[in-house]
């Protein structure tokens, strides 16, 4: 091959990395940004600190993407929390307010950054069973899945065309269904809508100072950490390795752990690696070339860190929206993980038992002491685990860990 023909794959396959980040960006954004905005809400944050809340991980997983990409010349992408913000927004206002909520967030970060640290924890998470943490993840997100057919049948004229949007567009374009639902709630907002604020829609940071609750801290912190690192860490490793990358795992729960602590009192809750959409900028999407695709990791990130201003502006259209909207993309948004979630925590015959408990629990609405059902999920699937001699374990991830 000529150096002219090597010079033109090469450039062939950098543009098709760049694409794949601004693609990863704008998918990952749209898609689960009401997710994060219901989520923060749920737990006391006002509308302001809500789009602060979502600025913020918009911004330092963005930079966490640029960092890491270019460290260890690996796609790696951030993203926040989706499990976790699912997590939220089926959980109640803690008792001592906002300020307790970011505290819980505060005590998540310092989890991460333990993890980081010693090296045996990540593998200790990893050996939660499969059955029982999905059970968690489904049963919280039942809820939040119901909501758009809930509001279907009170509002179908403003519900209606985001889920045939939704449907018709997973038929024909699957990864732009939940992009396709918010331009479909988009265009509802503006027919009937309540007109937006005068008001700056530049993004403003609104900080809080921590309450370390410990009821908090057991109700949000601790379910936070685990769903983020079973639900979004460990499959974003699985990811990064099955195009043949090593994931640098360690380097990025450190950056999650620093970045959530130092961000909690402006409402970042939580980033991770990401795992479904990591896929776009590690596949053979962004390019033939796999020792270039690290640029699609750069290009996200920096996608991310313009998308963050828009923050207010989301945040405002779903304080206009007519009631149920904002529900309904949350929803269909999380239909995906709920599917894969309850089929996990439902296909191994040995832990069928203690799954569905897990997620019955979970979905429930369990309260008992002020602590959140999906704490009390963890504590029945484990009970009949231990019950029934079947908690086995399964492989650690130590070996990503570098």
């Amino acid at each position: 091959m000529s150096r002219s023909t090597t010079g033109t794959t090469t450039a062939s396959g950098t543009s098709h990395a760049v694409v794949a980040g601004v693609v990863t960006a704008l998918v990952g954004f749209t898609s689960s940004f009401a997710v994060v905005l219901t989520g923060l809400t749920a737990v006391g944050a006002t509308p302001q600190q809500a789009a602060s809340g979502l600025a913020v991980v918009s911004v330092t997983m963005g930079l966490g993407c640029v960092l890491l990409s270019l460290r260890h010349r690996v796609p790696v992408t951030m993203a926040w929390s989706t499990p976790g913000a699912a997590l939220l927004a089926g959980a109640a206002v803690p008792a001592a307010g906002w300020a307790a909520a970011v505290g819980a967030f505060g005590v998540a970060g310092l989890l991460y950054l333990l993890t980081a640290v010693v090296r045996p924890l990540a593998t200790w998470v990893s050996r939660i069973p499969v059955a029982v943490a999905s059970g968690m993840l489904a049963g919280v997100l039942l809820t939040l899945c119901v909501a758009p057919f809930r509001a279907l049948a009170e509002a179908p004229a403003a519900i209606g065309p985001v889920l045939l949007t939704w449907l018709v567009l997973l038929r024909v374009a699957r990864r732009w269904a939940v992009p396709g639902a918010l331009v479909a709630a988009g265009v509802v907002i503006a027919v009937a809508g309540q007109p937006l604020p005068d008001d700056s829609l530049l993004p403003a940071l609104t900080w809080t100072a921590p309450v370390l609750d410990w009821g908090a801290v057991v109700a949000l912190g601790v379910p936070l950490y685990l769903v983020t690192m079973t639900g979004q860490n460990i499959p974003g490793v699985a990811v990064l390795e099955s195009f043949g990358y090593r994931a640098p795992l360690r380097p990025a729960l450190g950056w999650a752990g620093v970045a959530t602590v130092a961000t909690a009192p402006a409402g970042g809750y939580s980033i991770n690696l990401a795992a479904i959409s990591a896929a776009l900028a590690a596949g053979p999407e962004a390019g033939p070339d796999r020792d270039q695709r690290w640029v699609a990791g750069v290009t996200c990130g920096a996608s991310y860190v313009c998308l963050a201003p828009l923050s207010v502006l989301v945040t405002s259209l779903a304080a206009a929206a007519p009631a149920g909207i904002l529900a309904a993309v949350a929803g269909v948004a999380l239909i995906g993980t709920f599917a894969s979630s309850a089929t996990a925590a439902l296909a191994e015959p040995q832990h069928r038992e203690a799954g569905a408990v897990t997620f019955l629990v979970a979905a429930s609405g369990l309260s008992f002491a002020g602590v959140s059902p999906a704490f009390w999920a963890l504590v029945a699937g484990g009970a009949v685990l231990l019950v029934t001699g079947r908690a086995v374990r399964r492989p650690g991830i130590a070996a990503s860990q570098g």
